[in-house]
């Protein structure tokens, strides 16, 4: 790979990473509500999941879509239903320690799975197989794996940060509600273009 086409992998992992997504929405959302430190499986989870995905998806899985374009349309599906039930527990999450819905952040293995039903995750992992390892040479997909290993954890980590920072805003019942609820709303939205793009 050329030095220009990596620093475009590297711009591309950096700008997919670090903007709006269900990832970084409900890790500002686990930010806010359970602090930095619990967050910690669910950012590890997101990142080492999402390398995973496009080593997998290089080594193969890409075939299964351009094979079976049906499988496509299930995993859209599923992906819209499960992002459709975790707003609704980010909604109805409630303030760390009273005991209802919502009081545990995601673990690392639910954040890792959880990127099997993100359409942005699987958008960026498919993009980046067809744009920088376009062969699907495993030395090349085994870099761009490493290149988003290496950039996406900071990014992620950064909305986990927001969320802790404002938490202090949050200390109130009613304002940590309405924040959940606009979170909730937030990773609804993100489900717009997967539905009719």
């Amino acid at each position: 790979m050329s030095y220009d086409l990596l620093l475009a992998l590297v711009a591309f992992a950096f700008v997919s990473s670090i903007t709006p997504g269900p990832n970084n929405l409900m890790l500002m959302a686990s930010g806010a509500n359970f602090g930095f430190q619990r967050t910690i499986p669910h950012m590890l989870g997101v990142a080492g999941g999402f390398v995973f995905m496009v080593v997998l998806v290089g080594a193969g899985l890409m075939q299964l879509f351009d094979l079976y374009p049906i499988s496509y349309t299930i995993l859209k599906t599923g992906s819209v239903i499960y992002l459709l039930w975790l707003a609704w527990k980010i909604a109805r999450a409630s303030e760390p320690g009273t005991g209802k819905a919502g009081g545990t952040p995601m673990t690392f293995l639910q954040a890792a799975a959880f990127q099997w039903v993100n359409p942005k995750a699987w958008a960026m992992a498919l993009t980046a197989i067809s744009v920088y390892a376009p062969t699907r040479d495993m030395g090349a997909v085994i870099l761009v794996a490493v290149i988003f290993g290496a950039v996406n954890l900071p990014s992620v980590s950064t909305w986990t940060v927001l969320g802790q920072k404002i938490r202090v805003i949050l200390t109130n019942p009613t304002r940590l509600k309405a924040f959940n609820v606009t979170m909730a709303l937030l990773l609804i939205a993100t489900l717009f273009p997967v539905i009719y793009g």
